[in-house]
């Protein structure tokens, strides 16, 4: 069965850490693709904010 794991986060450091703690869990053979975006949004107050996700795709 193909299962996928979302993560999304503001900080990539973030993104990182939690994605090697769910990957240290998992065989390497079931792991079938990652999927990695950035998005940036630019508010009007000129803050730019940052959405650093990922995508796990792995077999259960």
């Amino acid at each position: 069965m193909i299962q996928v794991k979302v993560f999304d986060y503001e900080h990539e450091k973030d993104l990182e850490k939690d994605m090697n703690h769910f990957l240290s869990k998992m065989d390497e053979k079931k792991i079938v693709d990652i999927k990695y975006h950035i998005a940036a949004l630019n508010e009007e107050v000129d803050e730019q904010i940052y959405c650093f996700s990922a995508m796990v795709v792995y077999r259960k």
